[in-house]
C-alpha cells in the first residue's frame, strides 16, 4: 500500500508522505518522500485517524465542521483536510489511509490507490 501511494506521487510530481493505521486508529506503517514536507509527518497520521474514526474521506469533512453543521467543535486531533480514506471489510472499518505532501487532489489520488490495493488484498 505504502508503495502503491509512493509510486502514485511518483507520478503525479507529489513528494508524499503516507500513514496507515489500524482499526484502532493507532499508526502500523508510514513512509515519507524525500523531499516531502515536514507536515507530512503529522497531517498523514492525522488523516489516517480521522478517516477510521469517523468512517469517511476526510475530503467530505471540512464542510461539516462549520458552525451550525454537524461536526462542529471537532476536537484538533481530527484532520478534516484531503487525503484520508477508510478501510473496510465488507461494512466495518478497519483501518485507514493518510496521505499528505502533494495537492488536495494529490493526496486523494494516492490514498485512493493505497485503499484500492488494500481490496485487492482482501479478494
Amino acid at each position: 500500500m505504502c508503495e502503491g501511494a509512493r509510486g502514485e506521487g511518483r507520478s503525479l510530481g507529489a513528494p508524499v508522505s503516507l500513514a496507515v493505521g489500524c482499526g484502532g486508529g493507532h499508526l502500523v506503517a508510514f513512509q515519507r518522500m524525500d523531499g516531502a514536507g515536514i507536515g507530512g509527518s503529522e497531517l498523514a497520521p492525522a488523516k489516517a485517524y480521522t478517516a477510521v474514526a469517523l468512517g469517511r474521506e476526510t475530503a467530505e469533512l471540512a464542510p461539516l465542521t462549520a458552525p451550525g453543521e454537524e461536526l462542529y467543535g471537532l476536537p484538533l486531533r481530527f484532520a478534516c483536510l484531503p487525503g484520508g480514506v477508510p478501510l473496510r471489510d465488507a461494512d466495518a472499518v478497519i483501518g485507514g489511509v493518510g496521505v499528505s505532501g502533494g495537492s488536495p487532489e494529490q493526496d486523494v489520488a494516492c490514498a485512493r490507490i493505497a485503499a484500492s490495493l488494500w481490496e485487492d488484498l482482501r479478494l
